[in-house]
């Protein structure tokens, strides 16, 4: 069974989504935690009420970005985690975990990659950009994580139509519906070839 951690910074919709789809079988693997760097989110409720271990640990709490980092790389140690999925995590992955955890740290981005990424690109400011730039069709995208934001390897997209009426909460609020469908069955994969390895 694949050892998943999942990163959030908000309300935890998507983590949600990975809760559900181990809980029903679909993903062979088992979420070990939650990492945020916020308390008092809706993610941390969601970790509660399923019996999930949570860690709070913010940049802004530490001396300098290195003894974040191994703070960081110790909790997912201690966890022992082969999968890390980002759900709505806002902040930069230090270097150090994605050289440890290289291609198996995931992330789902509001549109559809390479459009709309990079620095600058999250939450509503992404539908926002669609909709002015008068895109026809948008979605999402579940990527692997590298040094770059948004910049790695694109592993799965959904597709919606941008219709005339949308403004960005609309179209936000369509995307998230394909993102609970999508992620989940990529982490169920990338889950199928970690436990293959293990024979």
């Amino acid at each position: 069974m694949a050892n998943i951690v999942v990163f959030a910074s908000g309300s935890g919709t998507n983590f949600q989504a990975i809760i559900d789809a181990v809980e029903s079988g679909k993903i062979a693997g088992q979420i070990r935690g939650l990492i945020t760097n916020k308390a008092g989110i809706g993610a941390i409720e969601r970790a509660k009420k399923h019996s999930i271990k949570y860690s709070v640990l913010s940049p802004a709490n530490f001396p300098d970005a290195d003894e974040f980092a191994q703070v960081l790389l110790q909790q997912l140690e201690e966890w022992e985690t082969d999968l890390i999925a980002l759900a709505g995590y806002l902040v930069k992955i230090p270097t150090e975990i994605i050289k440890r955890y290289e291609g198996r740290i995931l992330n789902i981005h509001p549109a559809l990659l390479p459009k709309y990424g990079g620095k600058g690109f999250y939450g509503l400011k992404v539908h926002q950009a669609v909709i002015e730039n008068e895109e026809l069709e948008s979605g999402c995208s579940v990527h692997v994580v590298t040094d770059e934001y948004d910049a790695g390897p694109v592993l799965a997209q959904a597709k919606v139509a941008v219709k005339k009426t949308d403004d960005a909460s609309t179209l936000a609020a369509r995307i998230l519906e394909e993102e609970h469908r999508l992620y989940p069955k990529v982490i169920a994969k990338m889950a199928d070839k970690i436990n293959a390895k293990r024979g």
